[in-house]
């Protein structure tokens, strides 16, 4: 009898989503003794607000982890296994190590290589947009490896925009700092110091972006099957 291969992508799913839910329950419990305002005699202290952040992310972490099942299920799609593994990753880079852990003000690049990791992942994404249209019946139409290469590049970058807006819109609603406008203390940055975080976002997510459109556009056009690995398809 054949053994049974080892479905890694579903254990680092569990894994992934057991952490969340655990931090969630951490975090109900860690926001409602943490002091409202920062001590000065204690700048590294997390109050209210952290948790708050920390806690909206990893909501939206166990929700981002269910998302690809349901779209599955919903859509008659399947998204390959190299994918949803890179996915998982990423938000656990992102969420639990990121913003539970402090990677983000500890590990220097952290947010960058982050970034640039997801515009090449959205990248990839727009490749299978554009080509699964490109091959449905109901829109026919024969576009060149340059184009989808162009359309995945522009994809990226404004998903990448939008989730700036996101992250402005929460900060200012709830007080958060996920644009990275303040240090770890508290203390809030001014002028252009402020800017560079979501500038930085936006350029290394264009360059994330960039890499994986050329790795397409290679790919698409000598028939090298390496962007094919991490397409969408649809089930037959």
């Amino acid at each position: 009898m054949k053994k049974s291969k080892i479905n890694w992508q579903k254990i680092l799913s569990y894994f992934v989503i057991i952490t969340l839910v655990s931090t969630i329950v951490f975090l109900v419990f860690a926001i409602n003794k943490a002091p409202t305002v920062a001590d000065p005699n204690q700048p590294f202290i997390r109050v209210k607000s952290d948790y708050a952040l920390m806690l909206s992310q990893c909501i939206l972490g166990v929700v981002a982890m269910l998302l690809p099942g349901m779209l599955e299920h919903k859509l008659r799609i399947e998204i390959p296994s190299n994918m949803l593994i890179l996915y998982t990753i990423f938000l656990y880079s992102a969420i639990y190590l990121g913003e539970v852990k402090s990677f983000y003000y500890n590990i220097s690049n952290w947010d960058n290589i982050l970034h640039t990791f997801s515009g090449a992942m959205i990248g990839a994404l727009g490749f299978s947009i554009v080509t699964l249209l490109n091959k449905t019946e109901e829109v026919p139409m024969n576009l060149s490896p340059l184009f989808v290469a162009l359309f995945s590049f522009c994809f990226a970058v404004t998903l990448g925009v939008v989730w700036e807006f996101y992250e402005f819109t929460f900060d200012g609603l709830l007080g958060l700092n996920m644009q990275k406008f303040a240090l770890e203390n508290g203390t809030q940055l001014i002028g252009r110091a402020a800017l560079t975080d979501t500038m930085i976002d936006l350029f290394v997510d264009a360059v994330g972006a960039l890499i994986i459109s050329i790795i397409g556009y290679i790919s698409l056009k000598y028939n090298k099957g390496w962007i094919e690995k991490l397409q969408v398809r649809v089930r037959k």
